[in-house]
């Protein structure tokens, strides 16, 4: 081998063995990060609605106009959704569900409430950006979802 081929070489090797060792290790921990951080802000909202039931049937009845939907019944799926959909994303349980599930609770948030600032727009641009991730990507290595593919498909 020539002295400039072994000096490409010694970078290019180290360069791939740097790579295998974010995909071993960082990816896994990134993936959580992004379903935990997610899943805690939907997660915290839908507490909010059901620990003040009265307050949330008032908000949806006279601040938030989701399409199509009576106040209450739009009230139940919203907080239903915000509660049980970011615990399948923690899990990585059905995690591309949880993803596409908290998208549109997110998207209908966007939607119905007209008076959202801008910094309210940014964080919800955020928040889909990241279920996108999640959505596109799946959920990763430290999640049930990869667990159990790995001890049900051969």
């Amino acid at each position: 081998m020539s002295d400039i081929a072994a000096s490409i070489r010694a970078p290019v090797v180290l360069a791939v063995r740097i790579g295998a060792l974010i995909e071993c290790w960082l990816t896994p921990l990134f993936d959580l990060g992004i379903r935990l951080y997610v899943a805690s802000v939907f997660l915290r909202s839908g507490w909010l609605k059901i620990s003040d039931w009265s307050s949330t049937l008032a908000l949806f009845k006279y601040e938030y106009h989701v399409p199509l939907l009576p106040p209450a019944v739009a009230a139940v799926l919203g907080a239903g959704g915000e509660l049980m959909l970011p615990v399948l994303l923690m899990l990585g349980l059905a995690g591309r569900f949880g993803a596409a599930g908290l998208s549109v609770v997110n998207l209908i948030a966007v939607i119905s409430y007209a008076d959202l600032s801008d910094l309210g727009r940014q964080d919800h641009l955020l928040w889909g950006v990241l279920l996108l991730v999640t959505l596109l990507h799946g959920p990763g290595r430290l999640s049930l979802d990869y667990w159990l593919q790995r001890r049900i498909v051969p």
